[in-house]
């Protein structure tokens, strides 16, 4: 019931788009008080909700015409994206207008980190979580060129990270991907799995464990969610939580066999 009720709130103040979030932040509430969650604001989440939406696809634009044009891999990636959202049709408009509005070689992309900043930039794991999309998003043809690289170390500068902090995510973005689909036993992914968790073969076992319950934390649903980021984006943060895992699971194993040894 709730849920319908945000629904009406976000047509209200933010037209078709807002409604569409609104009805997920509803369903959200609906749940928690289902299961005796804590309550959330939900006039704040909703518009966190629409301002992280529509940054990550205009910013998906942008970075796809980083380099002059839009490949068929960055054109699957978005499709892929809308459809875990699972957005009905005018929904999916709007979010293919957003993408062509932040395409676009004369649009300003500045302007919308500012208002993401002043909505949700107080949030690290927010900050964080749009800095992976779209770093997710530049890889989806294999590689990251040299254009794309510029934009994303400026887009990480407006969100507060120096070009060694963009490196750091980056570096953990690429070596997770090592990771994907949960079964890794070569011990030649040791190194890929240390930089994963952004650490090295010298750390401690506790700045480790450390080091990987922050991530998890980071990437745990329920804490996303009551920040604002959309329900059905908890996809991707899953994936990388699960890559996590994989690499922690490695190290930890290793390190036994070593005390064994």
């Amino acid at each position: 019931m709730f849920k319908l009720v945000c629904a009406l709130v976000g047509i209200y103040f933010f037209g078709f788009f807002g409604a569409f979030l609104g009805y997920f932040l509803g369903g959200v509430v609906d749940r928690s008080r289902a299961y005796g969650i804590g309550g959330i604001n939900p006039l704040s989440s909703s518009r966190r909700q629409k301002v992280f939406l529509e940054t990550v696809f205009i910013l998906k634009g942008k970075l796809a015409k980083a380099d002059g044009h839009i490949s068929k891999h960055e054109i699957a990636h978005v499709e892929q994206f809308i459809q875990k959202l699972g957005m009905p049709t005018e929904y999916r408009q709007n979010a293919i207008a957003l993408f062509n509005q932040g395409a676009d070689p004369s649009f300003d992309f500045e302007p919308s980190l500012r208002e993401f900043m002043a909505v949700c930039g107080h949030t690290h794991s927010l900050r964080q979580m749009l800095l992976v999309y779209l770093i997710v998003m530049a890889l989806s043809d294999g590689r990251i060129d040299s254009s794309e690289e510029r934009l994303l170390i400026d887009i990480a500068r407006h969100l507060g990270y120096d070009e060694t902090a963009f490196r750091h995510i980056l570096d953990m973005v690429l070596n997770r991907s090592h990771f994907a689909g949960g079964q890794v036993t070569s011990v030649a992914a040791l190194d890929d799995a240390y930089k994963a968790i952004g650490v090295s073969k010298e750390s401690s076992d506790q700045e480790i464990k450390y080091a990987y319950r922050k991530l998890i934390s980071q990437y745990h649903p329920d804490k996303l969610i009551g920040q604002g980021l959309p329900k059905d984006m908890i996809a991707v943060a899953t994936e990388q939580a699960q890559e996590v895992q994989v690499a922690y699971d490695l190290i930890t194993k290793n390190r036994k066999q070593e005390l064994v040894t």
